[in-house]
Protein backbone atom coordinates (compact mmCIF):
# COMPACT_ATOMS: atom_id res chain seq x y z
CA UNK A 1 0.00 0.00 0.00
CA UNK A 2 1.50 3.75 -1.09
CA UNK A 3 1.14 6.30 1.13
CA UNK A 4 2.20 10.19 0.88
CA UNK A 5 4.96 11.60 2.44
CA UNK A 6 3.62 14.25 4.72
CA UNK A 7 6.75 16.61 4.34
CA UNK A 8 7.41 18.35 7.49
CA UNK A 9 8.35 22.47 7.65
CA UNK A 10 11.72 21.17 8.20
CA UNK A 11 12.03 18.96 5.39
CA UNK A 12 10.49 21.32 3.16
CA UNK A 13 13.10 23.90 4.25
CA UNK A 14 15.99 21.55 4.22
CA UNK A 15 15.08 20.39 0.43
CA UNK A 16 14.30 24.46 -1.07
CA UNK A 17 18.16 24.82 -0.13
CA UNK A 18 19.68 21.96 -1.11
CA UNK A 19 17.90 22.69 -4.99
CA UNK A 20 18.98 26.47 -5.11
CA UNK A 21 21.36 26.34 -7.90
CA UNK A 22 25.16 26.68 -7.57
CA UNK A 23 26.14 30.09 -8.23
CA UNK A 24 23.20 31.75 -6.80
CA UNK A 25 21.34 32.77 -3.58
CA UNK A 26 18.05 32.68 -2.27
CA UNK A 27 16.88 34.98 0.96
CA UNK A 28 15.75 33.92 3.92
CA UNK A 29 12.13 34.92 3.16
CA UNK A 30 12.02 32.99 -0.64
CA UNK A 31 13.12 30.06 1.36
CA UNK A 32 10.23 30.65 3.77
CA UNK A 33 8.13 31.16 0.66
CA UNK A 34 8.89 28.05 -1.53
CA UNK A 35 8.44 25.75 1.29
CA UNK A 36 5.25 26.67 1.88
CA UNK A 37 5.85 29.06 5.14
CA UNK A 38 5.33 32.31 3.96
CA UNK A 39 6.14 34.77 6.54
CA UNK A 40 8.60 32.36 8.27
CA UNK A 41 12.51 33.34 7.46
CA UNK A 42 13.48 33.35 11.23
CA UNK A 43 11.85 29.77 10.87
CA UNK A 44 14.39 29.04 7.84
CA UNK A 45 17.33 30.68 9.62
CA UNK A 46 16.55 28.47 12.60
CA UNK A 47 15.71 25.04 10.83
CA UNK A 48 19.48 25.71 9.24
CA UNK A 49 21.28 26.49 12.44
CA UNK A 50 19.86 22.94 13.91
CA UNK A 51 20.18 21.06 10.74
CA UNK A 52 22.83 18.00 10.25
CA UNK A 53 26.37 18.55 9.50
CA UNK A 54 25.35 15.43 7.30
CA UNK A 55 22.88 16.71 5.71
CA UNK A 56 25.64 19.00 3.85
CA UNK A 57 23.65 21.69 2.73
CA UNK A 58 24.44 24.61 0.81
CA UNK A 59 23.76 26.74 3.54
CA UNK A 60 25.69 29.69 2.42
CA UNK A 61 23.47 30.14 -0.44
CA UNK A 62 20.79 31.76 1.49
CA UNK A 63 21.42 35.52 2.71
CA UNK A 64 19.30 37.79 4.02
CA UNK A 65 16.64 40.17 2.40
CA UNK A 66 18.96 42.86 1.63
CA UNK A 67 21.23 40.96 0.28
CA UNK A 68 23.93 40.82 2.80
CA UNK A 69 25.63 38.11 4.77
CA UNK A 70 23.74 37.74 8.35
CA UNK A 71 26.43 36.85 10.66
CA UNK A 72 28.69 39.47 12.09
CA UNK A 73 31.47 40.91 9.81
CA UNK A 74 34.31 39.37 12.06
CA UNK A 75 33.14 35.61 12.92
CA UNK A 76 34.12 32.76 11.17
CA UNK A 77 31.38 31.47 9.64
CA UNK A 78 30.85 35.18 7.79
CA UNK A 79 34.65 34.40 6.65
CA UNK A 80 33.45 30.78 6.00
CA UNK A 81 29.98 31.80 3.97
CA UNK A 82 32.24 34.52 2.03
CA UNK A 83 35.09 31.84 1.07
CA UNK A 84 31.93 29.61 -0.14
CA UNK A 85 30.16 32.08 -2.06
CA UNK A 86 33.22 33.04 -3.99
CA UNK A 87 34.06 29.69 -4.89
CA UNK A 88 30.85 29.84 -6.63
CA UNK A 89 32.19 32.83 -8.35
CA UNK A 90 29.60 34.96 -6.63
CA UNK A 91 30.89 38.24 -5.89
CA UNK A 92 30.72 39.52 -1.87
CA UNK A 93 31.93 42.84 -1.28
CA UNK A 94 32.06 43.34 2.75
CA UNK A 95 29.15 41.39 3.47
CA UNK A 96 26.82 42.13 -0.07
CA UNK A 97 26.09 40.03 -2.92
CA UNK A 98 23.98 41.65 -5.55
CA UNK A 99 20.80 39.97 -5.64
CA UNK A 100 20.44 41.36 -9.24
CA UNK A 101 22.85 39.56 -10.74
CA UNK A 102 22.75 35.80 -7.66
CA UNK A 103 18.98 35.79 -7.07
CA UNK A 104 17.46 32.61 -8.05
CA UNK A 105 14.63 33.34 -9.52
CA UNK A 106 12.78 29.97 -10.73
CA UNK A 107 10.39 29.98 -13.49
CA UNK A 108 6.63 27.64 -12.74
CA UNK A 109 7.83 24.51 -14.87
CA UNK A 110 11.25 24.78 -12.76
CA UNK A 111 9.26 24.58 -9.07
CA UNK A 112 6.55 21.94 -10.54
CA UNK A 113 8.71 20.09 -11.54
CA UNK A 114 11.63 20.50 -8.38
CA UNK A 115 9.19 20.72 -5.41
CA UNK A 116 7.68 17.41 -4.55
CA UNK A 117 4.65 18.97 -2.27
Amino acid sequence: MYTEHKWTSVEKILFVVNVIPVGKVLPYGKVADLAGLPGRARYVSRALKLAPIEANLPWHRVINSAGKISFPPNSDLFQKQTELLRLEDIEVNQGNISLSKYLWQPDIATLVMTLPF
